[in-house]
C-alpha cells in the first residue's frame, strides 16, 4: 500500500470537514420528520360526549296536547335530542328502575301519595291491581322524563290550571270533585304506595302514555306500544326519548299543592222585572154593601123562656 502524499491528506480532511455540516443537516431533518410522525400517530383521547341535561322545560315552552277523553293521557312535544346521545331505540321492553323518595321530605311524600292515589283511582278505579299499578308506573315514568314536570303532583295535575288541557282528564272534567268510595280509594292507595316504595310494574316498561280500547288518540301512530293491561294500551316514545338513558332525572320532592281548576261561576238569575198591577175590579153599586150586616132585619121569633106551673116546680126533686 503506497503512502498518501501530504497534499492528498489535506484535501481528504478538507472534504470531511465540508461533509459534516451536510450530515448534521440530514440527521436533524430525519429527527424532525420522525417527531412529526410520532405526533400524528399518537393515541388521542375520545372527544367528550355531552351528557343530556334533565332540566325540565317550562310548560309554556313545549306544546301540550290535552287528554282527548277519560282513561287516556295527553301528550307533549319533545325537546331536542341531547348532543351526542344515541337517537335509535330498540323494540324490546325495558323495565323502569325502582322509584325512590329518599331525597323527599315527609310532607312531599304525603302529597305524592295523595296525588298518585287520585290518578290511580279516577283513571283506573275499576281496573285490577295490575291495571292500577300500570297507571301508577306511567306517572312515575313521566316524573323521571325531562319533557314533564319533576314532581308527582305536577305530572298528575299538569294543565289543570287552564280551563282545558289536562294531561289526565279527571283533573279537568270535574271528576276530582266527586267524593270517592272508601274501599276503592283504599285499594288505589295501596297500589300507589307499592309503586312509590320501589316496586316496578315491568310489563309496561318505560311507557309514558296510555289510552283505552274505546279511543284511538292522534299520538298513537307516533309511539311504540309496550303492553295492554286491562282496558288500557301503554306506549313509549320512539328513538332516544323512549330509551332508559332519557329517564335519568332524580326525584327530589318539592311537591306543589294540586292546581285544580276553579269551579264554574254560578249564574246569577236576573232581577225580577216590575210589572204594573192590574186595577181592582169595579163593584157595581148594587153590590157594594153586600157584605155589610143587615140594618133593618126583623127580630127573630124564638120562643120565650118557658113558664112552669107552680105544681110542677118540685117535680124533679127526689121523693121523701
Amino acid at each position: 500500500m503506497t503512502a498518501m502524499h501530504h497534499s492528498e491528506i489535506r484535501a481528504l480532511r478538507a472534504a470531511q470537514r465540508r461533509a459534516w455540516p451536510r450530515l448534521a443537516l440530514v440527521v436533524l431533518s430525519l429527527i424532525a420528520v420522525a417527531g412529526a410522525a410520532l405526533y400524528l400517530l399518537r393515541p388521542t383521547a375520545p372527544a367528550p360526549v355531552s351528557r343530556p341535561s334533565f332540566v325540565a322545560a317550562p310548560e309554556t315552552a313545549l306544546a301540550t296536547f290535552a287528554s282527548p277523553s277519560r282513561g287516556t293521557t295527553g301528550t307533549i312535544a319533545l325537546p331536542p335530542v341531547p348532543r351526542g346521545a344515541t337517537a335509535i331505540g330498540d323494540a324490546t321492553v325495558t323495565p323502569a328502575l325502582p322509584f325512590s323518595t329518599r331525597l323527599a321530605s315527609t310532607i312531599d311524600r304525603a302529597r305524592a301519595l295523595e296525588c298518585l292515589t287520585a290518578a290511580v283511582y279516577y283513571e283506573a278505579g275499576a281496573e285490577s291491581d295490575a291495571g292500577q299499578r300500570a297507571v301508577a308506573q306511567v306517572v312515575l315514568n313521566r316524573v323521571r322524563h325531562p319533557a314533564f314536570p319533576p314532581t308527582i303532583c305536577g305530572v298528575v295535575y299538569q294543565g289543570a290550571a287552564r280551563a282545558s288541557g289536562c294531561q289526565f282528564s279527571f283533573a279537568c272534567d270535574g271528576s276530582a270533585a266527586r267524593i270517592p268510595a272508601r274501599d276503592g280509594w283504599a285499594r288505589s292507595a295501596r297500589n300507589a304506595a307499592a309503586i312509590l316504595a320501589g316496586q316496578v310494574f315491568t310489563p309496561v316498561g318505560l311507557a309514558t302514555h296510555y289510552h283505552t280500547y274505546a279511543v284511538t288518540p292522534a299520538w298513537n301512530r307516533t309511539l311504540v306500544m309496550t303492553d295492554a293491561v286491562g282496558a288500557h294500551f301503554f306506549h313509549r316514545w320512539k328513538g332516544y326519548w323512549g330509551t332508559a338513558a332519557a329517564f335519568g332525572r332524580v326525584y327530589r320532592g318539592g311537591e306543589p299543592q294540586p292546581a285544580l281548576p276553579a269551579p264554574p261561576a254560578l249564574v246569577t238569575p236576573p232581577p225580577p222585572v216590575a210589572t204594573a198591577l192590574a186595577p181592582a175590579p169595579m163593584i157595581q153599586p148594587a153590590h157594594s154593601e153586600s157584605g155589610a150586616a143587615l140594618r133593618d132585619a126583623a127580630p127573630d121569633n124564638l120562643p120565650q123562656q118557658p113558664q112552669i106551673l107552680d105544681r110542677w116546680k118540685d117535680s124533679g126533686k127526689p121523693l121523701r
